[in-house]
Formats: C-alpha cells, sequence, structure tokens
C-alpha cells in the first residue's frame, strides 16, 4: 500500500466494495436500425499513387509501419451505411466535439493475416472477430451491420495490401478495424453518425529470440472488470485505465498485472490476454482451466481456439470455471502446476515465469529450457501449422 500512495504521488484512489450481482442481460438497446446496410458490393477502391516505403521484416515493431490502404466506413442515422472506401492510408478530418473524443464511443478488435508455406495469405477465424466487433458495438449503441459484408470487406481491403504480408514463421499483417461514434455534439446519448475503418501493420515475430516468461504481479487493489460492466467487449474504456496499474507493475519488476477479482481473489486475465493453468486439480484429475465468460472475461478468439484443439485431443479435463489465487498458491505448494500461460492475438501464448502475491514471489514450472511448458509449446506448433497452412484447417480461411 505505501508503495502504492508513493507512484501516484497523492492521487486518491477509491476502490469500492462491489457486491455479489447476477451478470446484466446482454439485451441492450441497438442504435437505430439503418437505412441502408453495409454492402461490400458498393466498395469504391482509390489505390495510392505514393506507395508507403517498406521495411526489413527483422527490423518491424509492433503497431508502428502501416500499410498503404484502409478500409473507410461511414454511416448515418437517416441515410444507414455509405459506401465503404478503399483509399491510401491518410488522416482524418474529425470535429473537435465528435463524441469519441469526449466519451470513448469506441470499439475495435485485433487479428492477423498469415503468409503460409505455400505463400498463400490466410486469415485466422476472422468471423470470431467479426462477431465480437458487432457485439462491442452494439454495446456501445453503434450501429450494427452484417458480419458477413464486413469480413468480405476486410478480405478485399487484405488482398489490395498483400504484398505488406510478411513471410516467415511468427510473422503477419496486424488488421485493426475499429468503429468510433462522430456526432458533432456534446451530450451523452445514442449516436446519429459513425465511422468503420481498418488499418492494417506488418509485424514481426512476437518472441523474436525465443520465448520469454513473465512476471506477474497479482495485487488485488485493481480490478480490471466487473459484473455487469463492460469487460467482454473490446472499447477502448477497458484499456486505458490499465496502464497506470502496468507501470506501477513494472516498478515491482513484473512484466503485466495479473487482474483479480472479489474477496476471493479469482484468476480472471492477464495484462489484455486470456489466462490458463495446466495442474492436477483437487480431485486429481489432470485440467487445462480458464475463468469462464461471466461477461467479466473478453472471449478470446486464441482462448476459444486452445480449449478447442485441447479437447480434440482429449488426454485431459478442460474447463472454463473460477479458481482462486489461494487456490493457485497451494497447489504450487503441492507441486499440482504444470504450467500457466496467456493467450491472445499477439502472441498467441505467454509463458508465466512467476507471481508476486501478497508479498510473496512463486515461481512456475517451466520446461524447455525454462521458457516454455509443454503444453504451451504444443499450442503454439499447433496453432502455427494452422495459421501458417502447414496443415489445412477450417479456421484459416485462404483469400489471397
Amino acid at each position: 500500500d505505501l508503495k502504492f500512495k508513493a507512484f501516484l504521488q497523492g492521487t486518491r484512489i477509491m476502490i469500492r466494495n462491489i457486491p455479489r450481482i447476477s451478470v446484466l442481460s446482454r439485451g441492450f438497446v441497438r442504435a437505430a436500425s439503418t437505412e441502408t446496410s453495409l454492402n461490400s458490393s458498393a466498395l469504391v477502391v482509390t489505390t495510392t499513387t505514393e506507395p508507403r516505403p517498406m521495411m526489413e521484416k527483422e527490423q518491424l515493431l509492433f503497431g508502428k509501419t502501416f500499410s498503404d490502404h484502409m478500409l473507410v466506413c461511414d454511416w448515418k442515422k437517416d441515410q444507414g451505411w455509405l459506401s465503404p472506401q478503399i483509399l491510401p492510408y491518410s488522416n482524418f478530418s474529425l470535429e473537435p466535439s465528435a463524441i469519441v473524443f469526449h466519451y470513448a464511443l469506441e470499439c475495435f478488435e485485433g487479428m492477423k493475416a498469415y503468409r503460409g508455406v505455400d505463400d498463400k495469405v490466410r486469415l485466422f477465424r476472422p468471423h470470431m472477430n467479426a462477431e465480437r466487433f458487432l457485439k462491442s458495438s452494439q454495446r456501445l449503441n453503434l450501429p450494427g451491420f452484417d458480419t458477413n459484408e464486413f469480413v468480405d470487406l476486410l478480405s478485399t481491403l487484405v488482398k489490395k495490401d498483400a504484398h505488406w504480408v510478411p513471410s516467415g514463421l511468427g510473422y503477419s499483417l496486424y488488421i485493426r478495424p475499429t468503429h468510433i461514434a462522430t456526432s458533432p455534439m456534446l451530450g451523452v446519448a445514442t449516436p446519429d453518425q459513425s465511422r468503420l475503418f481498418i488499418i492494417n501493420s506488418p509485424v514481426g515475430a512476437y518472441y523474436s529470440t525465443g520465448f520469454k516468461p513473465v512476471k506477474l504481479l497479482a495485487d488485488p487493489q485493481f480490478v480490471r472488470a466487473w459484473p455487469g460492466g463492460m469487460g467482454d467487449t473490446k472499447c477502448g474504456g477497458n484499456y486505458a485505465p490499465t496502464i497506470q496499474p502496468q507501470r506501477f507493475a513494472a516498478e515491482q519488476g513484473c512484466q503485466q498485472v495479473l487482474w483479480l477479482f472479489g474477496d476471493d481473489h479469482k484468476v480472471t486475465e492477464v495484462g489484455t490476454m486470456n489466462l490458463f493453468m495446466f495442474w492436477k486439480n483437487e480431485e486429481g484429475e489432470d485440467e487445462l482451466i480458464t475463468a469462464p465468460l461471466d461477461g467479466t472475461i473478453l472471449a478470446g478468439v486464441t482462448r476459444d481456439s486452445v480449449i478447442g484443439l485441447a479437447k480434440e485431443w482429449g488426454e485431459f479435463k478442460v474447463t472454463e470455471k473460477y479458481f482462486t489465487m489461494p487456490q493457485v498458491v497451494r497447489a504450487l505448494k503441492e507441486n499440482r502446476v504444470y504450467e500457466i500461460f496467456g493467450s491472445g492475438t499477439a502472441a498467441t501464448v505467454s509463458p508465466v515465469g512467476e507471481i508476486v502475491y501478497n508479498g510473496d514471489t512463486h515461481s512456475i514450472p517451466l520446461d524447455h529450457n525454462g521458457n516454455i511448458g509443454k503444453l504451451a509449446n504444443r499450442i503454439v506448433d499447433s496453432v502455427f501449422d494452422i495459421q501458417y497452412g502447414v496443415v489445412e484447417h477450417e479456421w484459416a480461411p485462404i483469400i489471397a
């Protein structure tokens, strides 16, 4: 507590005791019905006359380089979705009163395109991202859209910039769809204008020199999400408040925050990833466990893929249920934890090496030269085989 107070330099933060309430129904009111639906056949394409410079793939930094083109789709309440456009990557012009700047009516997605061993370009489960993007938009009362039309538009954009998809295991084109409210008004209300856009960024291997286990800070004073909130959406408002706890964790020598919730310190997520633990549970069963989708947990595409692969293998129990840090500590002391790892689009998996909790540092077992557990390594290999076309799979449609 003293360290935290010093870190905040006098800032007062009140952590409220959140009552145990049931998760609210997701039957939220949608934005006004559109006159015109999002339509990929109405797409207008303008090709750049000034291609952007491309750098060697070994020099790529995450989210710093962008491809030649972007997709822009505007919506107006009285007209619906206007004709979508592929345009040269360029700045936007928005009024300072656009409500996205004032009330955070914004959501986004994160997905990738991969250049396979056969030189073909593949997406990875794009319809799952599209459905989640729609859910996030509707939760913010932004207009809905046909997810099939959205995936068609996204695929056309990636095809347009297919030469920006780098080759090599671990390399990819990161795709960032975003939906913002653009109504020029001050007032917390349903927007009557919005803009959906997609930009692409070639990225290098997340672990370019091999896996690096992370050290986590598990501090119950930091809460990422709560019942009835927005934890199951990818709205920007979920991410900005995590930056300060992340800085605090870094000052304690940790790379990420392990988000806990409730008086019993339930384990929820890690950083911006879902979290898995492979252990021998209290009943003596080998089990892969992760927090359930109760409205506070983001339904990660990689999370779902890990669960799907593990169930397909059928070698151990796979469970989506609550577990707590006291359970983790007890299992570590009894040598029942095999490994712990995060999962997400950026890294696929991120092995956990240590957890700092209640002033104690707990070491997590690791194999493969102390860098990653056997199961996490197997998952990475299996997912990469699908993404890079080593094996053909319905999860990885070829688009170019």
